[in-house]
């Protein structure tokens, strides 16, 4: 099951503070990318979850961010109920995929009761099929299918646009109480010399 690669922050780091270097990218390619547009969507405060549809042996997987990683007693039970093998069988018989998402929810992180106080849910933010990575249309369309959620769409931003919005603070669409940050994809999807693709987040605590 691939996993999902780290991704890059906007911004260069303090290494006292490690706090956000304003000015200094992270990435050459996000200065020259700036002003294009972007699309951004909330970046949830959970936990990175893969799920693999093989539809050869018409069987789903479950994992975390690394083939390590450990998923909880709670969410495994809710995403084994969220992702039964006869919903992939109806909808994409003959399509293996990965889909990506975060898990989140009570005692998910430090401030998961924050989204639901007494459970846990899953809310799609990729998906990856032979090869490609699928625009948000698409993703909404799987998750439509499947009858599950995606992560909220904020709207379409510049770089220099997102970090002013971050900056001064973002409300989540949870709930009253504000955005852990935003992760941005080109509109286009784009990828740099070495083949990894270009995304970054930004932070409200890293200002």
């Amino acid at each position: 099951m691939e996993e999902y690669s780290k991704i890059q922050s906007i911004f260069k780091r303090d290494e006292r503070t490690h706090k956000f270097i304003e000015g200094q990218w992270s990435l050459p390619e996000f200065d020259y990318l700036k002003d294009n547009l972007w699309e951004a969507t909330e970046k949830i405060d959970g936990t990175n979850i893969r799920i693999a549809w093989v539809a050869e042996s018409q069987e789903v997987r479950f994992g975390g961010r690394t083939d390590n990683a450990q998923i909880s007693t709670s969410l495994l039970a809710k995403l084994q109920g969220l992702f039964p093998k006869e919903k992939f069988i109806e909808s994409y018989p003959e399509i293996s995929m990965t889909l990506y998402g975060e898990g989140y929810g009570a005692k998910i992180q430090k401030g998961g009761g924050n989204y639901i106080p007494n459970g846990v849910d899953f809310a799609l933010f990729d998906v990856f099929i032979d090869g490609w990575w699928l625009y948000r249309t698409n993703i909404e369309d799987i998750a439509h299918n499947l009858g599950i959620k995606c992560v909220p769409l904020i709207g379409t931003t510049t770089l220099l646009e997102g970090i002013n919005l971050i900056r001064r603070g973002l409300s989540s669409r949870y709930g009253d109480f504000e955005a852990e940050g935003i992760v941005l994809k080109p509109f286009v999807s784009l990828s740099n010399r070495k083949g990894e693709r270009i995304i970054t987040k930004m932070k409200h605590k890293d200002f």
